[in-house]
C-alpha cells in the first residue's frame, strides 16, 4: 500500500481518494470525479511498439472505455484503498464479479469448497453454471465449523468461498481459520464481504486472496445502481481478472453508475455507523418480543458466533434476521401492514427494507434445502435503514399488531 493511503484514515479515504485530480486532464478544479462518457479517447500519436497492456490508466492513458474510464478508474482506487487492496475492478452487477473472480480461478476439474447458506444467485451459479456446465466440482459445507471445511478440500481444491455473515440466516465463519487452511492446500481464499462493507470488515487483513462486494447495497448505498467490485492483492489472479473482465468477457460498470458509486462511498461510514445503530435497537427490541422466537444479529450476545464477530468485525452491520410465531399466513399478514418498512429484495439502501426470503430470495432453492438452511416460512429479513429508529419501531408495532389480530381472530 502506497503512503498516502497508509497515512489516511478510512473516513478519509472514503471522500476524496481517487478523486483528487483526473490524470491527464485539465486541472479545472473538479471537486468530484466528472462522468466521462466517451467511449474512445484520442492518441497523441501512432505508437507502434505500444500494446494494450503498456495503457497505464494511472498516468492519464486511456484508450477505450470497456478497458479503462476515468470515472470508473477512480472509484476502483477507491474501493482497492477502502478495502486494504493492491488492485480494484468495477463491474456491471455482484453475481458479475463473483462470476468473474471464481472464472479466473478455477477450470473444469477442479473443485470448489463453498459456504452451504450462500447468497441463493450465487448457490445457483455455482451449481448450475460451474458444476453442470463447466465440469468443475462444488462441495458445500456449514462453515461455521472450521474442520467442515478442512474435511471437505482435496487435491484438486483451487477455491474456497465464504460469505460472513450469511445470507439470510446472518452465520459466521472463522475468516484467519479458513485462510489458514485455504493456504495449506494452495488453494484461493474468496470473501464476499457485501453484508459487512470494508467499513466493518477487511477479509484481505485476515486472509482471504479476493473480497468481492456487491456495490449496489451498502457501498452505494442509495437503491439508484446495480453494480460489482472484486479486490485482491495478488498479481496473479488481478491478471486474470484483468483480461476476463475487459478482453474475454467485456463486463464492466458504466461511467455514470460508477460516478453514483463513487458519491455513496463519500458517506458509507456514516451511514454504516449509522446503519448498525438503529440494527442494534431493532434486534433487542425483537429479542424481547413474545411474538418473536428467535432472532439473527450478531451483535446480540444470543447469537452463537457472537464473540468471532467481536473479533473479526469492527461492527455488526445493518442486516438482521427473525423467526416470527406462527405460520406463513401470519407471516404474511405481519409483511402486508408494515408502512415504512419497504416490502423488497435487496439491502442496504437508506431505506429500510424487509423481505420473505422462502418466498423472495430464496424462493428457487428446493424447499427441502431452504429448512436444511434454516429458511422456514415465518423467516424475516431487514435491512435496517438510517430513518429515525422510533419510527422504525412504531412500525413493527403495527405489523405485530396484525399478527395479534390474527391470533385473536377464531378460526
Amino acid at each position: 500500500m502506497d503512503d498516502e493511503r497508509s497515512s489516511k484514515r478510512f473516513e478519509t479515504l472514503a471522500v476524496a481518494h481517487g478523486e483528487e485530480a483526473t490524470p491527464g486532464a485539465p486541472d479545472v478544479g473538479d471537486v468530484v470525479s466528472p462522468i466521462h462518457l466517451s467511449s474512445t479517447f484520442a492518441l497523441p500519436g501512432l505508437d507502434t511498439e505500444m500494446s494494450l497492456e503498456d495503457v497505464d490508466p494511472s498516468k492519464g492513458e486511456f484508450l477505450y472505455s470497456r478497458l479503462s474510464n476515468p470515472t470508473r478508474h477512480a472509484l476502483e482506487e477507491r474501493l482497492a484503498a477502502l478495502e486494504g487492496g493492491e488492485h480494484a475492478f468495477a463491474f456491471s452487477s455482484g453475481t458479475a464479479a463473483i462470476f468473474t473472480s471464481v472464472l479466473a480461478v478455477v477450470e473444469p476439474g477442479d473443485h470448489i469448497v463453498a459456504f452451504d447458506d450462500l447468497y441463493a444467485g450465487t448457490r445457483r451459479m455455482f451449481e448450475n453454471v460451474f458444476r453442470d456446465r463447466l465440469a468443475v466440482d462444488v462441495t458445500f459445507v456449514d462453515a461455521t465449523d472450521t474442520e467442515n471445511v478442512a474435511d471437505a478440500m482435496t487435491d484438486e481444491t483451487t477455491l474456497v468461498w465464504m460469505e460472513t455473515p450469511t445470507n439470510p440466516r446472518m452465520k459466521l465463519c472463522d475468516l484467519s481459520a479458513i485462510g489458514e487452511v485455504a493456504d495449506a492446500h494452495d488453494a484461493v481464499f474468496g470473501v464476499d464481504n457485501t453484508f459487512m462493507s470494508p467499513y466493518f470488515q477487511a477479509p484481505l487483513d485476515l486472509g482471504a486472496d479476493m473480497v468481492a462486494h456487491s456495490t449496489t447495497k451498502f457501498i452505494n448505498g442509495h437503491s439508484d445502481s446495480i453494480g460489482g467490485a472484486v479486490v485482491t492483492n495478488d498479481e496473479a489472479i488481478a491478471d486474470e481478472v484483468v483480461f476476463l473482465q475487459q478482453v474475454g468477457i467485456g463486463d464492466v460498470l458504466s461511467p455514470f453508475d460508477s460516478y453514483l458509486v463513487l458519491r455513496g462511498t463519500k458517506t458509507l461510514p456514516m451511514r454504516m455507523r449509522e446503519h448498525e445503530a438503529n440494527a442494534t435497537v431493532i434486534a433487542e427490541y425483537l429479542d424481547d418480543h413474545e411474538l418473536v422466537d428467535s432472532v439473527y444479529y450478531p451483535g446480540l450476545e444470543s447469537h452463537p458466533q457472537h464473540e468471532l464477530a467481536g473479533e473479526q468485525m469492527m461492527g455488526y452491520g445493518g442486516v438482521l434476521s427473525f423467526e416470527l410465531a406462527g405460520g406463513l399466513e401470519d407471516a404474511k399478514a405481519f409483511l402486508e401492514r408494515l408502512e415504512t418498512f419497504t416490502l423488497a429484495v435487496s439491502l442496504g439502501g437508506v431505506e429500510s427494507l424487509v423481505e420473505h426470503p422462502a418466498a423472495m430470495t430464496h424462493e428457487p432453492v428446493p424447499r427441502e434445502e431452504r429448512e436444511a438452511l434454516g429458511i422456514t416460512d415465518t423467516l424475516v429479513r431487514v435491512s435496517v435503514g438510517v430513518e429515525h429508529v422510533d419510527d422504525l419501531v412504531a412500525d413493527l408495532d403495527r405489523g405485530f399488531a396484525a399478527l395479534e389480530e390474527r391470533i385473536a381472530t377464531p378460526k
